[in-house]
């Protein structure tokens, strides 16, 4: 079905329209509407105790889960139909009652999963929040700044990373650096640089003893989080926080310096780089963890990619433009520009040595 309405097509004298197309999108973004929306819905079900309750539980009513999690009986009665219509829960009519296959128990409940989700919904709610900010800052060419952003952005980058830090990071990530693991046994040094509320450099520390951690971050909030995590798990005699840019941390000759799903963010990457070049032994290891994209656009045009440029967009490079120098390489980079930045701060060796599904690691050598 086609038409030649000039009132659709501003500027054009006669341009046919596909009706069937033109529907075909308006529904999509409908179901995009929906899917907006449903990341409110999963940060409810996730901090209510929704999804939790539905997975101890089994197939229930709207009644039963209101009164087992202490909720409006309103509230859980559409907050379950919602998530039925995007199949999240299943619902029979015949009894009334909603079930949340196992499968997405996992996803929605196990937090230690590689595959947990409520995390990275938490992080993009927290984001959309803070659109308003992104959109002045749009208009006059400006930044604003991680540490400026709602707490569900800290909190919810956590829980989106740290799944796959416990799966890999210990298992993978760490035996791929060449003769980084049998340092870290014997005892090495680590800066662990942007390391947010210190998931990683807690991990570190849990695996390997012998060695000592010092997370740096230049978001106060972020460090007295990690110093009380450090504590609770135990690690605090050989792990401390500090507060620091990436191109003014303290110490030298670490044996090994990290940066996960950071080094995009900073304002001058290439001068945080350059630092971690002096900061390292002359045998040292810079770890560098980064968002998994391809050089090209049109490499990146796929779920994961879509929603990392969405985050870069509206998070990340916002926070390298409130930074000096404001880089903004993106949190697309590539590879590509991430060895440019390697390059650019002295190093010689610079290889990809593996990567996830959300994530790509370099190891970077003088």
């Amino acid at each position: 079905m086609t038409t030649t309405d000039d009132a659709m097509t501003p500027g054009t004298n006669e341009v046919e329209i596909d009706m069937d197309k033109l529907m075909a999108f308006v529904f999509r973004a409908v179901d995009e509407v929906g899917a907006t929306l449903n990341a409110a819905l999963v940060v409810m079900g996730d901090k209510l105790g929704y999804y939790r309750d539905l997975a101890a539980n089994g197939p229930s009513t709207p009644t039963e889960l209101a009164v087992r999690t202490a909720t409006g009986e309103p509230y859980a009665r559409e907050w379950l139909n919602a998530q039925a219509a995007g199949s999240y829960v299943t619902y029979d009519p015949a009894t009334g009652r909603y079930t949340l296959p196992r499968e997405h128990a996992v996803a929605l409940t196990v937090e230690d999963s590689p595959a947990f989700l409520p995390g990275m919904f938490q992080i993009a709610l927290g984001t959309v929040h803070d659109a308003s900010h992104i959109l002045e800052a749009a208009r006059n060419g400006g930044g604003y700044g991680w540490h400026e952003h709602d707490a569900d952005v800290h909190v919810g980058c956590e829980r989106f990373f740290r799944p796959s830090y416990n799966a890999h990071l210990i298992a993978e990530w760490l035996p791929a650096l060449d003769g980084v693991v049998e340092k870290l046994g014997r005892g090495a040094t680590v800066a662990d640089v942007g390391c947010g509320h210190g998931a990683s450099t807690i991990l570190m520390a849990q695996a390997f003893p012998n060695s000592r951690f010092v997370g740096w971050d230049y978001h106060d909030a972020s460090i007295a989080t990690a110093r009380e995590r450090a504590a609770a798990a135990g690690v605090a005699d050989r792990v401390k926080f500090e507060v620091a840019q990436a191109s003014a941390f303290d110490g030298s000759d670490y044996d090994l310096v990290t940066m996960f799903d950071c080094l995009h963010d900073m304002g001058d990457p290439v001068g945080a780089a350059r630092h971690v070049r002096e900061s390292l032994a002359e045998d040292g290891t810079w770890m560098v963890v980064e968002p998994i994209a391809g050089d090209h656009v049109e490499d990146n045009l796929h779920p994961v990619g879509r929603t990392y440029y969405g985050f870069s967009t509206l998070l990340c490079t916002p926070s390298s433009l409130a930074q000096d120098v404001g880089l903004a390489l993106g949190t697309q980079a590539g590879p590509a520009r991430i060895r440019d930045v390697t390059i650019a701060a002295g190093f010689t060796r610079f290889e990809s040595v593996s990567e996830t599904p959300f994530n790509r690691v370099y190891e970077v050598r003088p």
